[in-house]
């Protein structure tokens, strides 16, 4: 032990009162520390491990900048545990660090061991020339980020080093690029992130534009017009059309986005960053275009909102894939668009993938999905507009660059069927103005469960089909198969919605149930007991009611032997198949209905290949439209088979409307539970309605917001039935309608498959007309353009409206609160989804557009002129007398 340099060191620990409490003794510093170490680097050292603690149990340094020699000197502090090189080292490498030498050095204070872990890296080239002082300040915060898991291990982080980019900062540029990936952008990250380090000036303006154009102290937008000006030069002299095309994409990101949440937060609280982006102006983005989308980067995980207007709906899934979960998010916001006609908002999608989960335990991974989900819903509405008094509040330290926007309501979806309280807790938080109309399907709203909502509309849809077939299901005894389990929402509730059910077959992601000739009273009754019994399986059905030949199979069998009974039920004459051949073959069965309320897309379309679906778990079991041999599908999960799919199954005599069609009371009645929310708000707050009155007062009104979302099902399908009854003979009506929505921008014939101008005269030569899944996407678009229409229009405040509105609310609510009811906030828009509603379900497709094109007439004064015509007329009582003649005419 070197005695001179221990009393040197003692000396001047006495001098600095920050040290003073760790004890330092002769004991602290090994002899080999004490070789290799000045007594500066000592106390140097001393302060360093004073900041450590148990909550911060990590500190790292950049000592030394050997520029010449391209070296680093880098130390390591840890408290307890030294830092294994395995560890270590990966951190060093991302930012592009190679070790030369590694040594560690136990450093004892008192009763705690401390370690510390020298290092000399070689840089591999020199240390940029912008703001070298800044280095080491940076390289503390990015080791210890990336340590604590706050940021990515990856190689955006060698950018700390080319362009003197903090962790932080380069968290933006990170975020960026994973969003331009998930566009389908055509350059890997790998080569985004060798380009980026290749130009680091530019790389630094970017991220330069982002702050200046963002950080609410700075105002002057000439200096913001200069950074990208200075960008665009640099591009000039760039030889590469890659390289050029990576940060002209990158520049129209972030000229694209209008909010973000990145000044909201410190540093140290910052766990994501998040975007708000104008989708109309992003480059090359696939189609359709979202009017905004939100996306939310955390090294947890990634999430995406699309929204299909100002005012919009739907709901929040939890993904499974993470290479493309913005493909799928869109395609379901397509879908939710199409869906939400019927509704007031337009459709909306949320997805989230989780980055952390594969090595957690399965007790563990629920709970990370929520936290996600809650750091992702907190981060959109950090994002959103406030409202009180009508008064427009923009959140705290963000620069807003597009218009007011306080309208965001989320719902339950895949993997976040229970998260619905968690949502509306965080809203409750940010004292967000829908408080639980935030998300729908609360403990404190409409249990759809309960209700059955969603199956009884899709019910609908199945009577209108056998009606067709002269045959009332509630009566008369119909085969089905089924797709889903009694433990199911949709699925168990649909298979009790009539008496004279037929189950003959079933299966879902476990097991497959086969009753070739069910007991109809005993089968009833066996699947109201399963539904009613909780977490309940087709395994827990009593094998004893099973007819003969049947059973229950597990999915995982490796082959199933086939009865008699069952061979004849699947027409099929092998002794055994395994189960996903099986299942083939019952997709292939003579039933009268297939009822899906399962998850998956069963049906495609023969030209259609499998990597188009994007279902892989059912590729072996999916069959094609034309031959599936069922007389009708009924839709109540979502997605059960591709749209072309539904079109050749109907081309081929299939009864089949859309998911869109009939599953639509389940987003119909989370709509009504939000405007009603809305309502009876003001009279929480005013003190008038405690929240137990409120919730008291839903309960009361469950079943007549229940028979209000029915009706709609009802009359779509009416009209769609009626209309295809002359779909041949209007094919060349129906193909203008097609082509004025495309030249208006609001419609892609391809993206939503229906014909194009020469299928059109092919299906006219051969007598076709539209399908009831084609007629049923353009029904919804037909409402689409009156609702858009009648939005824009001055008239929807008129008096002669009022009694829409107020006969849209419950009995109840029109004898409490009429006068409120009038002043409700989303007054044009509800007003402009009853006009587009029962002008299109009670006259057709198209009926504004061709009278507008006849007589030159706006939406706003047709709108007027049909509701005038229904008082005169008193059109109302003829409808209802005609719909009291189903199963009668």
């Amino acid at each position: 032990m070197n005695n001179k340099w221990c009393q040197q060191l003692a000396k001047k620990v006495n001098e600095i009162p920050a040290i003073q409490k760790l004890k330092v003794g002769d004991e602290t510093f090994s002899v080999n520390y004490q070789e290799d170490f000045a007594v500066a680097d000592a106390l140097y050292d001393l302060e360093v491990l004073a900041l450590i603690s148990n909550n911060n149990r990590v500190q790292a340094r950049l000592v030394t900048i050997a520029r010449e020699g391209k070296n680093y000197s880098i130390k390591l502090y840890t408290l307890k545990d030294s830092i294994p090189l395995s560890q270590s080292m990966p951190i060093f490498e991302s930012m592009n660090l190679q070790v030369l030498i590694g040594r560690p050095y136990k450093i004892r204070l008192a009763s705690k061991l401390y370690w510390i872990h020298h290092f000399t890296l070689d840089g591999g080239e020199s240390i940029c020339d912008i703001h070298p002082d800044k280095i080491p300040r940076y390289f503390s915060g990015m080791f210890e980020s990336i340590w604590n898991q706050r940021s990515e291990n990856d190689g955006f982080n060698h950018l700390l080093f080319s362009a003197c980019i903090k962790a932080r900062n380069i968290q933006i540029i990170r975020a960026y690029v994973t969003y331009l990936n998930q566009i389908r952008f055509p350059h890997s990250r790998t080569y985004i992130i060798e380009t980026l380090n290749a130009y680091p000036d530019i790389t630094l303006l970017l991220v330069m534009c982002f702050l200046h154009k963002f950080d609410p102290l700075k105002t002057d937008r000439d200096s913001l017009q200069k950074i990208i000006d200075t960008i665009n030069e640099k591009l000039t002299n760039i030889e590469s059309l890659d390289h050029d095309l990576i940060f002209r994409r990158m520049l129209n990101l972030i000229q694209s986005t209008v909010r973000t949440n990145y000044f909201q937060y410190s540093e140290d609280e910052a766990n994501c960053i998040s975007f708000k982006l104008d989708s109309g102006q992003i480059e090359k983005l696939p189609k359709p275009s979202p009017r905004f989308e939100i996306f939310v980067y955390s090294p947890r995980f990634e999430g995406i909102h699309l929204r299909g207007g100002l005012v919009a709906r739907g709901g929040i899934r939890w993904s499974d894939r993470k290479e493309d979960y913005r493909t799928e998010v869109l395609g379901l916001m397509k879908a939710q668009m199409v869906k939400n006609a019927i509704i007031v908002p337009a459709g909306s999608k949320g997805g989230f993938i989780t980055k952390e989960i594969s090595h957690l335990p399965a007790s563990e991974i629920y709970a990370e999905v929520q936290a996600c989900y809650s750091i992702y819903i907190n981060a959109l509405l950090e994002l959103t507009d406030n409202m009180e008094n009508q008064e427009i509040i923009h959140p705290k330290n963000t620069v807003i660059l597009d218009s007011g926007d306080p309208y965001l309501v989320v719902a339950a979806d895949k993997g976040t069927a229970a998260f619905s309280d968690v949502a509306n807790s965080i809203s409750e938080k940010h004292n967000f103005w829908l408080d639980d109309a935030f998300a729908s399907g609360g403990s404190q709203g409409y249990d759809h469960k309960k209700m059955g909502i969603t199956a009884r509309g899709a019910w609908e849809s199945v009577k209108r089909h056998f009606r067709g077939l002269g045959k009332d299901i509630q009566t008369e005894n119909f085969s089905v198969l089924g797709i889903g389990d009694m433990a199911g929402d949709v699925f168990g509730n649909g298979m009790l919605l009539s008496p004279c059910i037929q189950l003959v077959a079933a299966f879902n992601h476990m097991h497959i149930f086969l009753d070739p000739n069910p007991d109809i009273k005993k089968s009833y009754r066996e699947r109201e007991r399963l539904f009613n019994l909780p977490r309940s399986t087709w395994n827990d059905y009593d094998k004893k009611l099973i007819s003969k030949g049947g059973g229950i199979f597990s999915r995982k069998a490796k082959r199933i032997d086939l009865s008699p009974e069952v061979q004849q039920l699947i027409d099929c004459s092998e002794e055994h198949l395994t189960p996903n051949a099986l299942i083939n073959y019952l997709l292939k069965t003579r039933v009268d209905l297939i009822w899906n309320g399962g998850i998956g897309t069963y049906v495609k379309a023969t030209e259609e290949t499998n990597a188009e679906v994007s279902d892989k778990n059912n590729d072996e079991i999916r069959v094609n439209g034309n031959q599936v041999r069922a007389k009708s599908i009924g839709e109540g999960g979502n997605l059960g088979l591709t749209q072309r799919g539904r079109i050749e199954y109907a081309q081929h005599g299939g009864l089949i409307y859309t998911d869109s069609i009939d599953n639509s009371a389940g987003v119909d009645c989370s709509d009504n539970e939000v405007n009603i929310k809305i309502l009876l708000s003001q009279q929480e707050k005013s003190g008038r309605l405690s929240r137990s009155q409120r919730n008291d007062l839903l309960i009361e009104m469950t079943d007549e917001v229940g028979l209000h979302c029915l009706s709609n099902n009802y009359r779509q399908t009416q009209i769609i039935d009626s209309i295809i009854q002359h779909a041949a003979k209007n094919m060349h009506q129906h193909a203008r309608f097609m082509r004025h929505l495309e030249r208006e921008g609001i419609l892609s014939r391809k993206l939503e498959n229906l014909p194009d101008d020469e299928q059109v005269v092919e299906r006219i030569s051969q007598n076709m007309g539209l399908t009831r899944p084609e007629l049923s996407i353009l029904l919804s678009y037909s409402k689409l353009t009156y609702k858009n229409a009648l939005l824009e229009s001055s008239s929807l405040s008129e008096e002669c409206y009022n009694h829409l509105l107020l006969d849209y609310f419950p009995g109840k609510l029109q004898e409490l609160y009429p006068d409120e009811i009038l002043q409700h906030p989303l007054r044009k828009e509800i007003i402009a989804t009853l006009l587009s509603n029962m002008i299109t379900n009670n006259i057709g497709i198209g009926f504004g557009y061709r009278i507008r094109e006849e007589t030159g007439a706006s939406i706003e004064n047709i709108a007027k002129a049909y509701v005038v015509c229904v008082e005169i007329f008193e059109l109302n009582k003829t409808w209802h007398a005609l719909e009291q003649l189903d199963n009668v005419v």
